[in-house]
């Protein structure tokens, strides 16, 4: 009998990743949007560069919130059992 694996710990990580790396990602993408788009009517150029901060982490976060439970959610191939090929345990006959 063959035993079902159970797929629960891969729900809960994935779900996990996503409300803990996908949500603050999406969340941190406001703030630095304005920050940047702030920081681009400034006549300074380190605004800017404070905006783009979170903008890149926020992306980065997103990407972690997507790119794992599309890894933990995938069905992994079995490898194919190998019967190996034996001789028969009976002689052959002769041939004429």
């Amino acid at each position: 009998m063959e035993k079902k694996d159970s797929r629960t710990g891969v729900i809960i990580g994935a779900v996990a990743a996503v409300v803990l790396c996908g949500l603050p990602g999406l969340c941190l993408m406001l703030p630095g949007g304005i920050a940047m788009l702030a920081g681009a009517f400034d006549t300074d150029d380190v605004a800017a560069a404070w905006g783009l901060l979170p903008l890149c982490l926020s992306v980065l976060f997103i990407a972690i919130g997507v790119v794992v439970p599309i890894v933990l959610l995938r069905k992994k191939k079995e490898p194919k059992k190998v019967e190996s090929i034996l001789p028969p345990s009976e002689p052959l006959p002769p041939t004429s």
